[in-house]
């Protein structure tokens, strides 16, 4: 069963569309939620929690966020976009408070606050009141509240947001240790797409309220219009270029030793070899091409427009 299951997930705020009726299916380890601002991701995990009313259904570990949503609140940990600390509290209180919320007997509540505290890395300042704290450090303590229930499912929403390169770095290595670590997955909602191609092994592309991608992160890279290699042989790449050229493939020279090769419908590498045997060239090295995460963004979120 998939993580996360919809079928016409629909959320309006009057006259403003936020979902319009998505049906995807999401899993994977550490699931990179992508869209610009106002693609409805924050909408999106709000609604599989339970928090707000939705038409169509939608069901996360196999509950209904309909009907079930405190059960889901149990299970998943949820790390909001904006801060949501209480003011005059130190992070051990707050940390304890989460657990206390999702059932956890107080004791028990303070027991986990310290470990997922340290997890985070606030232990040396976790008596320390949040409201001095930096954004990096409110955002370790927002990561701890979400993990003190030991949930099974994390949604983490832009936790990368406003921190300088080093705490992104830190808290990004804090991320992709969780499900080792923590035996948990994660839901990854953010704008920065290099955040995504760093930690996720799966990802979902959201456009104008509507899911236009869900699958593994290669995958995405991959999906391009028929196949594309680089191709690096001994010499000749124009000569090898003119060759495949005659047979269809669409062919652009980077140098004497280097081309690349847009295969024609049908094809597959097996082309540039035969060519290549027959025009006398040495093929040397043969990849497929895979778009970066930022082109494959584009040229999804581009053909959607």
């Amino acid at each position: 069963m998939p993580l996360i299951q919809l079928a016409g997930l629909a959320k309006t705020y009057g006259a403003v569309t936020a979902l319009a009726g998505i049906t995807a299916d999401i899993d994977g380890k550490v699931i990179g939620l992508l869209g610009p601002n106002g693609a409805g991701k924050s909408t999106l995990l709000k609604c599989l929690l339970g928090l707000l009313p939705f038409d169509g259904d939608a069901r996360v570990i196999g509950l209904s966020s309909a009907t079930e949503g405190a059960a889901i609140r149990d299970r998943v940990g949820y790390m909001p976009e904006h801060d949501a600390l209480l003011r005059g509290a130190d992070a051990v209180e707050l940390c304890s408070f989460a657990g206390e919320l999702s059932g956890l007997p107080p004791s028990e509540a303070m027991q986990r606050a310290h470990a997922a505290l340290y997890y985070a890395g606030v232990d040396d300042k976790r008596y320390q009141d949040v409201d001095g704290y930096s954004t990096g450090m409110k955002q370790r303590v927002k990561l701890a509240q979400a993990l003190v229930h030991d949930p099974e499912l994390l949604f983490l929403d832009e936790p990368t947001s406003g921190l300088d390169p080093r705490a992104r770095d830190e808290m990004l290595e804090l991320v992709a240790g969780l499900p080792a670590r923590r035996g948990c997955a994660i839901v990854l909602s953010t704008h920065l797409l290099p955040d995504v191609d760093r930690v996720c092994d799966h990802a979902v592309v959201m456009h104008g309220g509507r899911v236009k991608f869900a699958g593994p992160v290669a995958e995405l890279r991959g999906t391009s219009t028929g196949i594309e290699l680089t191709v690096e042989v001994k010499a000749d790449a124009a000569k090898l270029a003119d060759a495949l050229g005659a047979r269809g493939a669409t062919c652009r020279v980077i140098s004497a030793l280097e081309l690349v090769v847009a295969l024609p419908a049908g094809a597959s590498r097996s082309l540039v070899f035969a060519v290549a045997g027959g025009a006398g060239v040495q093929v040397r090295a043969l990849d497929v091409r895979r778009d970066s995460i930022e082109a494959a963004f584009l040229r999804i979120v581009g053909a959607a427009s």
